[in-house]
């Protein structure tokens, strides 16, 4: 897979199946047909993104533009895919994306204990601002609230893994 052919494009109702078989391997709580749809056709300020290559979606993300900041809402790689960077590179576009939707700070819930999600959102400017405490429903698990400031070029980040 050459990365630099990955196509990021704005996620269709078509996408669903495939978004929902990346949701069952990323996530104990995934989100349902009914959510995406919900996001996808009433919700004026989300924004999702498709990462495919050669028509294989291999990734997703998604976030809330209102005013100036962007909240994401969801962001996941292919089981099989993940540990190549394509999450450096999805993440790098969401914040591309919500800089040109006009955010100039970005948002986001992660687990306390996903160190590896953590990491990465460093690297892309995120810092710890809080705790929401049992926020995930499947283990009453806090979350982390992250913010970043977003340069207006849309780049904050990190280096590839």
């Amino acid at each position: 897979m050459d990365t630099d052919k990955l196509i990021y494009r704005t996620m269709t109702k078509e996408d669903i199946p495939a978004i929902l078989a990346i949701e069952q391997e990323a996530f104990t709580s995934p989100w349902t047909e009914d959510a995406f749809l919900n996001e996808l056709t009433n919700n004026m300020f989300a924004r999702y993104l498709v990462m495919e290559d050669s028509g294989s979606v291999l990734g997703y993300g998604g976030m809330w533009v209102i005013m100036d900041e962007a909240h994401i809402t969801n962001i996941a790689i292919r089981a099989d895919m993940r540990g190549k960077g394509l999450g450096n590179r999805l993440l790098d576009q969401l914040q591309r994306t919500a800089v040109f939707f006009g955010a100039a700070r970005m948002t986001l819930e992660v687990r306390v204990s996903n160190m590896t999600a953590q990491r990465l959102y460093q690297k892309y400017g995120f810092e710890p601002a809080g705790i929401r405490p049992q926020y995930y429903s499947d283990n009453q698990e806090d979350a982390l609230i992250m913010w970043a400031e977003l340069d207006q070029t849309g780049l904050k980040g990190g280096e590839e893994e």
